[in-house]
């Protein structure tokens, strides 16, 4: 059930991809609670091991662990492509997938969190911070601002070094 929630919420806030590395539970099952029917919609990777997992050329992998050293996920800016590992709820992510982390962050709470809400979590902290929405009043009773106007530069023409 976890693995359907965190398919469909991975499907609500417009990921690109999702994939899964030695599942416990067979990835088929998570339709009874993915009600998005999320993989006719984003690609859904499979992985038998941590040393087959591909990932997209530029793209930064982040694991999601309740490790004292761990980046506090409102500290943490988000690369923008970036693909997020949370490890088992009744576990941690392994060495080897640790290892192949390039950023590590948390959730600030005071223990584990449920598998499904923590990627839910992760998945609105980082489209509020790489949203373009308006700042928050400064009171509940504050006006809410605008959204930043959209504004394009100037063309910008590149050039093959010696091409002409």
């Amino acid at each position: 059930m976890n693995l359907g929630n965190l398919m469909r919420s991975a499907h609500a806030f417009g990921a690109s991809f999702f994939f899964v590395v030695a599942p416990v539970v067979p990835t088929h099952k998570a339709r009874h609670a993915d009600t998005s029917d999320s993989p006719n919609h984003l690609p859904l990777y499979t992985y038998d091991t941590v040393d087959d997992l591909v990932l997209p050329k530029g793209c930064a992998l982040v694991g999601v662990e309740f490790t004292p050293e761990a980046v506090e996920l409102p500290s943490f800016y988000h690369p923008s492509a970036a693909a997020y590992v949370l490890g088992p709820e009744r576990g941690a992510l392994s060495a080897a997938m640790t290892a192949r982390c390039g950023h590590m962050v948390k959730i600030p709470t005071k223990f584990c969190i449920n598998l499904g809400v923590a990627g839910a979590i992760l998945m609105y902290d980082r489209q509020v911070s790489r949203g373009n929405f308006p700042r928050r009043p400064v009171n509940p009773r504050g006006p809410a601002e605008s959204a930043p106007r959209h504004v394009r530069g100037a063309q910008l023409i590149r050039r093959q070094e010696g091409k002409a």
